[in-house]
């Protein structure tokens, strides 16, 4: 399950060397995310990537796969590699959650 976020969750990316990128959450799953970004990253290098999502937070090291440039930036791929069973339990309770969101507002409008 994939999940569109359209860049309304804040992220931060911590590279091995200390330094903070700041971004925008595009897109979710329990696998991995695609975040917006200024600048690319090098395809391959490890992170650790922060954000909060509902009432679940996340601090988890990830790879980051090869970006795509944007209108603005570049959306940049990645890919959880050391997600603890308790923050994908409450990663995928999030999505979900969502996911249902997102459904019961569709059947909202074509009802109107």
């Amino acid at each position: 399950m994939r999940v569109k976020l359209g860049g309304s969750i804040l992220a931060l990316v911590l590279l091995e060397n200390g330094r903070q990128i700041r971004g925008r959450m595009s897109q979710l799953s329990i696998n991995g995310g695609l975040v917006s970004l200024e600048q690319p990253l090098d395809e391959g290098i490890r992170v650790t990537v922060l954000f909060h999502l509902g009432l679940t937070s996340i601090r988890c090291r990830g790879q980051m796969l090869f970006p795509m440039w944007a209108t603005q930036g570049c959306l940049q791929p990645f890919r959880f590699l050391e997600l603890s069973e308790g923050s994908r339990v409450g990663l995928n309770r999030e999505l979900e959650s969502l996911v249902q969101g997102d459904a019961s507002q569709e059947q909202e409008e074509e009802s109107e």
